[in-house]
């Protein structure tokens, strides 16, 4: 009886230690963002630029549609507008070009910390890649080299990686990807 509760013991005592050693190499993984809180202020800016698809062809709506869906993924306010000219509205046909419009609102860093309409902001991580989000598809990385200026100049970023790798006529799980830290209202 002794003998069977010491190996009963020694089984737990193994496991135990196998636990603090695998444990943290099977626990989920976790990122550390800067939480610190960074006073910020609306910028309301109309920035335009001239979509032209050699892969990918977007109706008016469309190409308005996911153009505005990559400023709110970038932290614009929900009342983002985007309006594409010179394309087929009439028969709503997939366009390779087009002029396209925005107006929007981002967050920038606050020049001025005391003003009242400061707003609470911090850094947080976004990623466009096919499907990351879930919208995204594999053949839109002509679309997302050409808002690239647009990006950079409306949007507060830092450690950002731009990466757009488009062949015209082919479409590929990797051609494009943008990793950034940008400027969003901070959570409660």
């Amino acid at each position: 009886m002794v003998t069977k509760v010491r190996k009963q013991l020694r089984i737990a005592g193994l496991a135990s230690i196998a636990a603090l050693w695998v444990g943290p190499l099977l626990a989920a993984p976790t990122t550390v963002e800067n939480t610190t809180r960074t006073p910020a202020e609306w910028r309301t800016q109309k920035l335009e630029f001239t979509y032209m698809g050699f892969t990918a062809f977007y109706t008016c709506e469309g190409l308005e549609s996911k153009v505005r869906y990559i400023l709110l993924t970038f932290g614009a306010r929900k009342d983002a507008k985007v309006h594409a000219v010179g394309c087929d509205r009439a028969n709503n046909y997939p366009n390779k070009t087009a002029w396209v419009e925005t107006e929007f609102s981002s967050l920038a860093p606050a020049t001025d910390a005391s003003k009242a309409d400061a707003v609470p902001a911090e850094w947080g991580k976004v990623q466009l890649a096919a499907s990351r989000p879930h919208d995204m598809g594999m053949g839109e990385c002509e679309l997302i080299d050409q808002m690239r200026p647009l990006l950079e100049k409306g949007f507060a970023m830092r450690n950002a990686d731009y990466h757009a790798f488009c062949v015209p006529k082919q479409i590929s799980v990797g051609d494009y990807s943008v990793n950034a830290e940008i400027l969003r209202p901070a959570s409660n």
